[in-house]
C-alpha cells in the first residue's frame, strides 16, 4: 500500500481523500473495502519515514486547513525502485494493478514495459520450474508440487498477456487524442 500512495503521490501532491478515491477508482470493485482510516495511517508512516511532507493548505470554509502530502526526494527513488522491481514471488494482483495505474497516470513509465519486464522474470521462473519438474520421479510430491508451481506461472503469464492488451489499447487511444 505504501508504494502504491507513493506513486499516486508522484503525479501531484494531494490530500488524503483525493488519494483514497484514486485508489479506489484505479482498484475496482476490490476498492469497495478500502478503508479511508488506512490512507492516513499510511501518510503519517511515510511521513515519519521521511518519504513525504505533509504542508498545510487553504481548503474550503468547513476544511480551513486540510493536509496536502508531497514526495521527498527519498519518496521520489523509493517510487523509481518499486517501480523497477520485478519480483514475482507471491504475486499481490492488485499492488501490480496499482503500479501500472499509479506508473501510466503519473507518466513514471511504460505500463506495457512494467508488464514485459515481469514477463521476463515469470518466464526465467518457470524454465527453472520446469527444469527442477523434469528433475524430479513421476509420482513423487515434489514433482506434484512443482507442477502446481508451473500452473500458477502458467496462468500469471496469462494474465500478464491481458495486462498488456489493456494498457496497450490505453496508449493507443492516448495517441489518438
Amino acid at each position: 500500500m505504501q508504494d502504491a500512495v507513493l506513486a499516486m503521490l508522484a503525479k501531484e501532491p494531494s490530500h488524503g481523500y483525493d488519494l483514497h478515491a484514486r485508489l479506489r477508482r484505479s482498484l475496482g470493485p476490490l476498492g469497495e473495502s478500502m478503508n479511508r482510516g488506512q490512507i492516513y495511517v499510511t501518510l503519517a508512516r511515510l511521513e515519519k519515514a521521511g518519504l513525504v511532507v505533509c504542508e498545510r493548505a487553504d481548503g474550503l470554509a468547513e476544511r480551513p486547513e486540510r493536509k496536502v502530502y508531497a514526495l521527498t526526494p527519498a519518496g521520489q527513488q523509493r517510487v523509481a525502485a518499486w517501480l523497477a522491481e520485478v519480483g514475482w514471488p507471491k504475486p499481490d494482483l492488485a499492488e501490480f494493478h496499482l503500479k501500472l495505474a499509479a506508473a501510466a497516470a503519473a507518466r513514471l513509465a511504460d505500463p506495457v514495459e512494467l508488464v514485459a519486464a515481469q514477463r521476463r522474470e515469470l518466464l526465467r521462473r518457470l524454465r527453472e520450474a520446469q527444469q527442477a519438474a523434469l528433475a524430479e520421479p513421476a509420482g513423487s510430491g515434489a514433482g506434484l508440487l512443482l507442477e502446481g508451481v508451473v500452473l500458477r506461472l502458467q496462468a500469471d503469464l496469462r494474465w500478464l498477456a491481458a495486462c498488456e492488451r489493456a494498457w496497450s489499447k490505453t496508449d493507443d487511444k492516448a495517441e489518438d487524442a
